[in-house]
């Protein structure tokens, strides 16, 4: 291998080295971003959760507060 095709190799390794650098950096970013919306998510179950549990509740006094037919 000559001078020339060693720096023209170099050069093509480099660049793409610098292209997997960016793509790790944006798959990190995205990682972090999903972990994050992950949290959010995790957060929002649990208040519809805790919703439905009241709602579910509040149910149940209205049906036992309806009269029998039977009367």
């Amino acid at each position: 291998m000559t001078l020339i095709d060693f720096l023209n190799y170099s050069g093509t390794m480099e660049a793409d080295l610098k292209t997997l650098e960016d793509k790790i950096t944006k798959l990190v970013s995205l990682c972090a971003n999903l972990r994050e919306e992950n949290v959010r998510l995790r957060s929002d179950l649990t208040q519809t959760k805790g919703n439905m549990v009241q709602a579910s509740n509040k149910l149940e006094v209205l049906l036992q507060s309806i009269p029998d037919g039977d009367n």
